[in-house]
Formats: structure tokens, sequence, C-alpha cells
């Protein structure tokens, strides 16, 4: 692991996206119910990361991609990666989050939020035909995600909600 002198960070809030190409770069947030996507090109060095908060908006409105959004959030990686002169297809992609905030809460046989999350990223990287390499998805509590450009490790460290330790 490299020095924290030796990289900079960035810390995602939710509904962010950040794309670098800049190999010395830590991106990271913190997760409940959202889901993170992190994609990586293994040759360039080059990397995004986004933090949704909601499957999609439904009826789009006119104006600018909004990160809170993940089909949104997809199409900004798309459009970020095409302006780099990369290739979408040729990223490692990683997901994580979609925790259960509550899981003591009835839901009237609806899914959680965190699961519909999980549910419609995976969906959406099967449409555009990207494999995922690793995911943390899912279960109870937050996550700590800090994904680090230079070689592509993202680091997870899950916690459970205080009701379940």
């Amino acid at each position: 692991m490299r020095a924290a002198n030796e990289y900079l960070e960035f810390f995602l809030q939710p509904g962010e996206f950040q794309f670098s190409d800049d190999a010395d770069v830590r991106l990271r947030t913190l997760l409940g119910s959202c889901v993170a996507i992190t994609m990586w090109h293994p040759r360039r060095h080059y990397g995004a990361m986004c933090h949704y908060m909601l499957p999609t908006r439904g009826a789009r409105r006119s104006g600018d991609l909004d990160g809170r959004f993940g089909d949104e959030a997809y199409l900004m990686f798309l459009r970020e990666s095409v302006r780099h002169g990369s290739d979408p297809n040729e990223y490692e992609i990683k997901v994580f989050g979609g925790g259960d905030m509550f899981p003591t809460v009835a839901r009237s046989g609806r899914l959680a939020i965190g699961r519909q999350n999980v549910v419609a990223g995976l969906e959406l990287l099967a449409l555009h035909g990207q494999p995922v390499k690793a995911s943390h998805v899912g279960g109870d509590g937050h996550r700590v995600v800090m994904f680090d450009l230079w070689d592509g490790n993202v680091w997870v460290k899950h916690q459970p909600p205080v009701s379940a330790r």
C-alpha cells in the first residue's frame, strides 16, 4: 500500500461520479443502501467510481445527467471513457453496496431499496455486455469502499448495523 502522501484521495458523496486519468488517485466512499460501481482500465490505469442512490429517476428530465441515479451514472462513465479515448468494454467492473440499513422494518412485499439498486446495476451492466469481475453487495449494514487507480484494487470494510452486533 502507498503512503498517504503518494496519492490524491477523493471522497464521493451520494450522487457523485468521479473519473480520473491519473493513476496516483484513490477514490473512497461510504455506502448504505446506495451502490458504488468501480471501473478500471488495467492498461491505462484510468478509473471511475459512481455512488448512486436510486436505480433511475423514471421519466428523464432535460438537462445534465444526474449521478444520483444508476442509469445516468453509467451514462456518465460511458461519456468520460470515450472522451478519454478508451473503450468502455476494456474496463474491469466491480459492484458494491446495496445494504439493508433497516433489516427489521417490514416492507409489504417490496424489495428493499438497497436490493433494488443492486438488481438495477447488475441488469444495466449485463445489458451493456460488461461482466462484473467482483462484487460485495446486499446484506445488512454499511460499507467503506476504497478504490486504488494505480493497481485496480478495491478495499471494502463491511459493518453490520448496531442492532445486529
